[in-house]
């Protein structure tokens, strides 16, 4: 009998042995379950407007169906816009956005007649539940740079007083606009601009404009001059009252200037002729401060 029954039990057990072994050799996968991140639940109609307010300028939004019609507000980036495209419809849907600090939001969406709210302050949500219903995504412009830190530094230097820079400036038309501060950071510049309105209109900025332009060439109008794009712009409004004064931070990737170069900012004001321009040598450029010479407060 045991002549008999040998070769099954050595079968069986190299059966067994194989499969725990292979058993062991599988990766563990972690369910998705664990990175699961809780949308917002809201309600929309027909015939009126839904607001959203973002604690940040939106940058992206995408629509879950046609259900859906969305739009940024005109002239505020932070604000969005949201209706049904389609009246009393029965499945649910949804919209993502993403803000220019680097937040990812996530809303579930419903159709209501009557619905209890209109308008959204996603600030205060922010506060209480930024880590339940919002995570952070890192933007291309800024490579890699936490969106967020990016956020606060220029919201910290809007703030600061201090002023490094006292020979770049230029007032004409009771407008005095001013270079503050140079600072570098992690292969960017923050540049500080202050608006000082000393007439009895209002000046309401259109558009920055910065370009690496040919010092032999600056009188000429036809050159060919590099023009730069901000990264990040941090304004608290674009519209200096009169007998008052604004601040300004832009972004820019870092750069150096050729000898014969020579970096032009000029601001241009809406529906108006008071256009600003400023000049700043390499020398400037290469003096930049260190933004931690200046004592952030994280929080």
């Amino acid at each position: 009998m045991k002549i008999i029954h040998t070769p099954w039990i050595i079968l069986i057990l190299l059966i067994f042995f194989t499969s725990s072994t292979r058993a062991q050799e599988m990766p563990q996968f972690a369910s998705l379950n664990e990175a699961r991140m809780e949308p917002y639940k809201m309600e929309v109609t027909y015939n009126k407007t839904t607001h959203l307010i973002f604690p940040s300028p939106i940058r992206y939004v995408d629509l879950g169906s046609e259900n859906l019609i969305a739009n940024k507000a005109e002239d505020v980036g932070n604000v969005l816009r949201i209706k049904a495209g389609i009246k009393d419809f029965e499945e649910e849907t949804n919209f993502s956005v993403i803000t220019q600090d680097g937040k990812f939001y996530s809303f579930d969406v419903f159709y209501s007649s009557y619905p209890d709210t209109l308008n959204y302050d996603l600030l205060k949500l922010q506060r209480q539940h930024e880590k339940e219903y919002s995570t952070e995504v890192l933007l291309e412009d800024l490579k890699g740079e936490p969106a967020s830190l990016t956020e606060l530094l220029m919201k910290t230097l809007h703030e600061n007083p201090k002023r490094t820079i006292r020979h770049i400036g230029n007032k004409s038309f009771g407008i005095h606009f001013l270079l503050e501060s140079l600072y570098v950071h992690e292969g960017k510049f923050y540049f500080m601009f202050n608006f000082k309105n000393k007439s009895n209109i209002p000046y309401n900025i259109d558009f920055f404009s910065f370009k690496i332009v040919d010092k032999k060439n600056l009188k000429r109008t036809v050159v060919q001059d590099k023009l730069l794009t901000p990264v990040r712009e941090y304004l608290i409004t674009k519209t200096i009252n009169h007998q008052s004064d604004e601040k300004a931070v832009y972004l820019l990737d870092q750069f150096t200037l050729l000898e014969d170069q020579i970096l032009e900012i000029e601001v241009f004001e809406k529906e108006g002729g008071r256009h600003q321009k400023i000049h700043v040598e390499n020398a400037d450029l290469i003096s930049a401060k260190l933004v931690e010479d200046i004592h952030l407060k994280f929080k």
